[in-house]
C-alpha cells in the first residue's frame, strides 16, 4: 500500500512549491503543470532544510492536489456504508498518509525534469496533461500523463497521474480494497494499516 501511494507522491513532488504564490496557477491546465514543475525546481535545489520543505510542501499539496477527492475515490463503495463519524476519521487518516508518503519521500526526487508535452480535455470534469520525466544517467524516461479535475475552470486539481499506462489512484483503491476484502469488510482494519503508517 505504502510504495503505490509513494510512487504517486514521488510524482506529484514536481507539483508543490517551497513558497505559497502570492498570486494563483494558471487555470490552464497545462500551463498550471508548467508553473507547479518549474517552481518545484526551486524547491528541490534550494538550501533548506528538509523539515522546511517537507512544511511548505505539505501546505502547497493541500492547493494544488484534490486529496479528499483521491481519498474517497481510493476508498471506493465503502465510502457510502460508513457512517458519517467513520467517513471524517478516513479524511483525517488519508491526509495524515498522503502527506506522510510524500514526505517520506521528498529526497527521492533532487532534480526532476520533466517536459510538458501536450494537454487534452477529455470531458467536461477532466483535462490530461501529457508530460515525460526525463531520463537522466540513473533512471529511465518516463511517460506521465496527469488527470486533472477541470470542473471548476478557475481552480484546476491534480486527481490521478497515469505513469505508463498505470493509473496510481486505481491502484491504490485496488489495494484499500484488498486490504477490506481480507479483513470481513471491516473499516476499522484499513483505519489501522493507515494509522501503523502514519505513527512509523
Amino acid at each position: 500500500m505504502k510504495r503505490i501511494l509513494a510512487s504517486f507522491l514521488l510524482i506529484c513532488l514536481v507539483s508543490f512549491s517551497l513558497q505559497i504564490k502570492s498570486f494563483a496557477y494558471s487555470i490552464d491546465p497545462e500551463k498550471f503543470i508548467s508553473e507547479i514543475v518549474d517552481e518545484a525546481k526551486l524547491i528541490l535545489n534550494s538550501s533548506a532544510s528538509k523539515e522546511e520543505k517537507v512544511e511548505k510542501l505539505s501546505v502547497i499539496a493541500l492547493k494544488t492536489v484534490d486529496v479528499k477527492g483521491i481519498g474517497y475515490y481510493t476508498l471506493g463503495k465503502k465510502r457510502k456504508e460508513i457512517t458519517p463519524d467513520q467517513l471524517k476519521k478516513y479524511e483525517e487518516l488519508f491526509q495524515k498518509y498522503f502527506l506522510k508518503t510524500f514526505t517520506s519521500r521528498l529526497t527521492d526526487y533532487s532534480d526532476p525534469k520533466i517536459a510538458v508535452v501536450s494537454a487534452e480535455k477529455t470531458s467536461e470534469k477532466y483535462t490530461i496533461v501529457k508530460t515525460m520525466l526525463l531520463k537522466t544517467d540513473k533512471k529511465p524516461e518516463v511517460k506521465i500523463d496527469w488527470r486533472i479535475y477541470t470542473k471548476d475552470p478557475n481552480k484546476p486539481l491534480i486527481r490521478d497521474l497515469i505513469i505508463e499506462g498505470l493509473s496510481l489512484a486505481r491502484t491504490q483503491k485496488e489495494e484499500f480494497a484488498s486490504i477490506l476484502s481480507t479483513n470481513n469488510d471491516d473499516i476499522e482494519a484499513l483505519f489501522n494499516k493507515l494509522e501503523e503508517f502514519i505513527n512509523r
